[in-house]
C-alpha cells in the first residue's frame, strides 16, 4: 500500500495491487503482492513487491528466538522493495517525443525562469526581474525548487528546449516587454499551454499549475490505462486482443500452473497479479471451461 500511495499520489502511475499465481511469486514465498503500472506501449512494468516469507527461510537459516516462556521459535519473515525500473517506469509513463515529461512533486526543478535578452541593460533588467519572480514564488511556497537560467551563450529557442528536454513542469518567460508590463510567459511542460502572467498573481497562478499538472499526468496515465485495458471471455478473443491491441486483460483462469504456462508459450502474456480490487465474480476458464473464482489481470510484461 506504500508503494501503490508513492506511485500514485507522487510519481503519478496508477498501478493495480494484487496477489501473485503460484508460478510467479518469488520462489519460497507463501505469497507475494506486487503493483502493476502500464507503459506507453501497453506493456506492464512491474513496478514494486512484497513478500510474505513465513518460516521458510527462517528455518533454513536457523534464525530463530526466544519467546516470553524462553521457548526458542523460529521467526517469521517478510521481504520488499523497488527498484531503478521505477524510475524507468516514470520515464515511460510520461515522456513524449521531446523528452522527460516530470510530476511537480518529484521534480528537481520544479519551476525554470528563463530570462530572455539582447544587451547588457535587458540582462540586468530581466535577471533583477526574474530574482523578483523567485523571491514571489519562495514566499508563497516554502522549499519550492526555482532555476533561473543566467546562461548568456545560447539563443532563447535553445534554453526553452533544453528544459522542455529536462521535463521541468512550468517555465516561465522573462523578456523586456514583460518587464515593462510586470508579467511573464507562464509555460506548462505537458500540454505546452501558454499564459501570461502578472507579477501580482503569478505567485498563486503557478501553485495552483503545478498541481493541476500532477492531477493531469495521474488522469492522463489512467485514462490511457483503462482505454487500454479489456475483458477476454475466450482464449481465442484473448489472443485477437493480445495481438491486436495489447494493453491489459482481464479473464477468467482455472488455476492451474499448466493453464498458465500454456497461455504464456502460446502468447507470450503472463498473469501480473490476481487483483486485490473485486473482480471475485465467478466464471468460466478462457481456456478449459473449468469453474474460477476471480479474473486475472494478464499482459506482455517487461
Amino acid at each position: 500500500e506504500i508503494y501503490r500511495i508513492f506511485q500514485e499520489e507522487y510519481l503519478a502511475i496508477p498501478v493495480i495491487t494484487g496477489l501473485k499465481s503460484e508460478a510467479e511469486k518469488f520462489p519460497g514465498a507463501l505469497a507475494t503482492y506486487s503493483i502493476e503500472a502500464m507503459m506507453q506501449d501497453g506493456k506492464a512494468l512491474q513496478s514494486g513487491t512484497s513478500h510474505n516469507l513465513g518460516q521458510n527461510f527462517a528455518k533454513a537459516f536457523e534464525i530463530d528466538y526466544l519467546d516470553r516462556n524462553n521457548n526458542r521459535k523460529h521467526v517469521w519473515t517478510t521481504s520488499w522493495g523497488v527498484s531503478t525500473r521505477m524510475i524507468g517506469g516514470l520515464i515511460m509513463t510520461h515522456s513524449d517525443d521531446d523528452g522527460l515529461i516530470i510530476p511537480p512533486k518529484i521534480a528537481p526543478i520544479q519551476v525554470v525562469i528563463v530570462p530572455i535578452f539582447n544587451n547588457d541593460q535587458e540582462r540586468v533588467q530581466t535577471f533583477e526581474f526574474a530574482e523578483k519572480i523567485s523571491n514571489s514564488l519562495n514566499e508563497k511556497i516554502d522549499k519550492l525548487q526555482i532555476k533561473i537560467d543566467t546562461r548568456d551563450n545560447l539563443r532563447p529557442s535553445d534554453k526553452f528546449f533544453h528544459w522542455i528536454q529536462q521535463g521541468v513542469p512550468v517555465r516561465v518567460e522573462v523578456g523586456p516587454r514583460d518587464v515593462k508590463k510586470q508579467s511573464a510567459m507562464v509555460v506548462r511542460r505537458d500540454v505546452r499551454e501558454k499564459s501570461a502572467v502578472t507579477l501580482e498573481n503569478i505567485s498563486e497562478h503557478i501553485v495552483e499549475l503545478l498541481e493541476r499538472i500532477q492531477d493531469n499526468l495521474f488522469q492522463r496515465a489512467l485514462d490511457y490505462r483503462q482505454t487500454n485495458t479489456r475483458t477476454a471471455a475466450s482464449y481465442k478473443e484473448f489472443k485477437e486482443i493480445i495481438a491486436d491491441e495489447g494493453g491489459f486483460i482481464f479473464a477468467h483462469w482455472d488455476g492451474s500452473k499448466e493453464i498458465e504456462a500454456k497461455i504464456k508459450q502460446e502468447t507470450k502474456a503472463t498473469i501480473r497479479c490476481l487483483p486485490l480490487e473485486d473482480r471475485s465474480e465467478t466464471g468460466k476458464c478462457m481456456v478449459t471451461g473449468k469453474p474460477s473464482e476471480q479474473e486475472a489481470l494478464f499482459a506482455i510484461a517487461y
